[in-house]
């Protein structure tokens, strides 16, 4: 007989520019505290740009989750995935310590999106009066976020690194979410890192015009009238996701479900947005979770500040929800961590879970006066209210969309 196989979030780590743990970035968030400010990871003092701040991690330590010679022969965005995903082993249960191996990792599954990779060793390597690093390309590359995390958890299962621009984080979570819907008995840790403070990412982003010129923690303004681009952030979200019957016999925490998830193309533009892609990615997302449209009760929006991709998803989003569009709580954690690439997604459904369990909804901050072509309910103060249903996106350059949605957990 078939058996439906519900997919449950166990675990979540987190290193960010609002805390080095999970828990302090979820609290952060809920204050409303921004993670912005002055670039630090390179000298910007004698370099004419104007874009200067950045969402930095602050006294993130390596060394607490890595040997000596891991850190020296690692990029920093692995470094971020290594740590995100032991703190959501040690948080869902499945590992005794930090450096520990647990049996029943051998068999599990990892999936970790990047949409830069090892990009800073590489501006190293070219710019520096250094040797060449013999581990440069084995550092560089995509999976050597997913192949490290696999090391050092002893996962010998399903392993995959996903380079999917923005999205590709939010595509980690969509693609364990599916693969353990097929009956991959899991558990798959995914989730995304990145590591793209450098200057390289940051002029290469300034000059095709998307990032803020703002010089100030305000800089990240999502869905405000003045936004004027994204402010470049680094860090990393992973997640343990795990059969729902499975968590559920070994006692596992239940953050929630995802329930539906949709990956779409537009096939219309290399940086431009278009409305008609993110809305059928939206709706495919809420088709493919079995509800509808009116079931969904919060909106944990992209939301990236750039004066043209706010305006295509709240035109998206109104196209999808027409009349209940301005009484859907939105926020856009963006407005505190700045952009993460293709971190911020799996980070924005961690908080996203968070809320769906508490019924708290974090601010959007940074917001003086709420562009008036974005007919959205944008939550700017910290708001109690409780939430069954909630769906998260992210939308990326070269036009590729990913949705999911989220349930508040409960018992089979």
């Amino acid at each position: 007989m078939f058996t439906m196989i519900r997919v449950a979030v166990t675990g979540i780590g987190a290193v960010t520019p609002l805390g080095n743990t999970f828990r302090d970035t979820w609290e952060a968030a809920k204050a409303g505290k921004s993670g912005i400010s002055e670039i630090t990871r390179f000298n910007i003092s004698d370099i004419n740009i104007p874009w200067r701040v950045a969402g930095e991690l602050k006294g993130f330590d390596p060394g607490n989750h890595l040997t000596r010679k891991e850190v020296l022969r690692l990029d920093r965005f692995t470094q971020y995935a290594v740590a995100a995903a032991l703190m959501a082993a040690e948080d869902s249960g499945l590992s005794s310590s930090s450096i520990s191996r647990h049996p029943s990792l051998d068999s599990a599954g990892i999936i970790i999106g990047s949409s830069r990779g090892g990009i800073g060793s590489i501006e190293e390597a070219v710019t520096g009066h250094r040797r060449t690093s013999a581990y440069l390309m084995s550092c560089s590359t995509v999976n050597a976020a997913p192949s490290s995390v696999s090391q050092k958890l002893g996962i010998r299962g399903y392993c995959l690194g996903i380079s999917n621009a923005c999205a590709s984080g939010t595509n980690a979570l969509g693609e364990a979410y599916r693969l353990i819907k097929t009956g991959f008995e899991g558990p798959v840790f995914a989730g995304a890192a990145e590591a793209p403070i450098c200057r390289l990412c940051v002029e290469g982003y300034g000059t095709s015009g998307a990032l803020s010129r703002r010089q100030d923690t305000s800089a990240s303004r999502p869905f405000d009238r003045s936004r004027d681009g994204f402010v470049i952030a680094e860090g990393a979200c992973v997640m343990v996701l795990e059969n729902l019957a499975y968590a559920v016999k070994r006692g596992a925490r239940l953050y929630g479900e995802i329930i539906g998830y949709a990956n779409t193309a537009d096939a219309f533009h290399p940086t431009r947005p278009d409305v008609e892609g993110e809305h059928r990615a939206i709706r495919a997302a809420i088709s493919g979770a079995g509800i509808k449209a009116e079931d969904v009760d919060y909106i944990n929006a992209h939301g990236t500040s750039t004066r043209i991709g706010d305006r295509i998803e709240a035109e998206a989003i109104e196209k999808v929800f027409g009349n209940r569009t301005a009484s859907i709580a939105v926020s856009a954690l963006k407005s505190m961590t700045g952009h993460m690439l293709a971190a911020s997604g799996p980070l924005e459904t961690a908080c996203t879970l968070m809320s769906l369990r508490e019924g708290i909804i974090p601010p959007t901050i940074n917001i003086s006066e709420k562009d008036e072509k974005c007919r959205l309910h944008v939550v700017t103060d910290k708001k109690a209210r409780a939430i069954d249903i909630a769906l998260c996106s992210s939308f990326g350059f070269g036009g590729v969309n990913a949705v999911l949605i989220l349930k508040r957990p409960d018992m089979p």
